[in-house]
């Protein structure tokens, strides 16, 4: 019978079973975790029911996507969080979180959460950054939890999915879930004034179920990723979607997109075609990259 893991306590994992409508506490096999690996959430497992409430899990069948921070399989979208103030909008944070997701096989949404403490200006200022994001290809939502703006909208985009809200402490992923999924009554925290920075209020990987059907994720990480764990400088350029029609048209297949001549991309952001500050955050990110590279390299001299 074929199953959801929900929620992992231990060796001890919550499946959902469609069939039935009910779950099952379950262990694994131990040959099949040394074969295997750890079983995630998100998984999905052939389960033979042993009583009315327990279960063994005899086989994983095979991830279509995986996010390793906190680690979560199966993953269609994830939602990548951020508020404006409260704490104030980080455009590399975000572009990072982007860059991680997609690096992942993973389809990004953004969320612009916190749209009822704006004054008009900041609203005005914060459309035109949507705008932006929504040009380069991302499906972009601006939202608040307080007066339910965005909220339809994003209950539609994660309608039959398995989604993973992912984003700072203190941007309002779990009063975005509160919201969602009535009775949830996920713990919420505030964000210091003195830091600007919110705190973790998650402790575990849960998959809730929404009402409208799907699942989401309240994980306790995903804010910050190293993406020189996972990726080369010249993997970045195709991280970028609205890079691609322009990188078609450079002189080598190959361009870095930095220093190479007649190079479309910077022709474009020199005509406004790509925002600026993208591109900017483009090379920041390579750099990095370059130095994760350079570090791997002396250490294993």
């Amino acid at each position: 019978m074929e199953g959801l893991v929900i929620r992992k306590a231990g060796p001890v994992l919550e499946v959902f079973l469609p069939e039935k409508g009910k779950t099952l506490l379950c262990r694994a096999r131990i040959k099949l975790i040394k074969r295997k690996g750890p079983i995630l959430v998100g998984d999905r497992v052939q389960v033979r029911p042993l009583s009315e409430n327990e279960g063994l899990i005899e086989s994983v069948l095979p991830r279509k996507s995986y996010l390793p921070q906190p680690a979560v399989a199966n993953v269609d979208r994830a939602f990548v969080v951020f508020s404006y103030r409260k704490p104030d909008l980080q455009l590399l944070a975000l572009d990072t979180l982007l860059v991680a997701v997609e690096a992942h096989e993973v389809e990004p949404v953004v969320v612009f959460n916190k749209v009822d403490l704006l004054t008009e200006e900041e609203r005005s200022a914060l459309e035109k950054t949507a705008s932006v994001y929504r040009d380069a290809g991302y499906e972009v939502l601006l939202t608040s939890a307080v007066t339910g703006e965005g909220l339809p909208e994003l209950q539609a985009a994660m309608k039959d999915r398995v989604s993973v809200l992912a984003g700072p402490s203190g941007v309002g992923k779990s009063r975005l879930l509160n919201a969602l999924i009535p009775g949830a009554q996920l713990r919420t925290g505030e964000v210091s004034e003195k830091t600007g920075r919110g705190r973790h209020t998650t402790t575990e990987t849960t998959l809730l179920a929404l009402p409208g059907g799907g699942f989401v994720a309240d994980t306790p990480g995903f804010s910050r990723v190293e993406i020189g764990d996972f990726l080369e400088p010249e993997d970045l350029r195709d991280l970028f979607p609205e890079f691609r029609p322009f990188a078609e048209q450079c002189r080598f297949p190959d361009c870095t997109h930095l220093v190479e001549p007649d190079c479309a991309v910077r022709e474009a952001v020199a005509k406004g075609e790509i925002a600026p500050f993208r591109y900017d955050h483009y090379r920041v990110l390579f750099l990095k990259l370059q130095e994760a590279r350079e570090r791997r390299y002396r250490r294993r001299r």
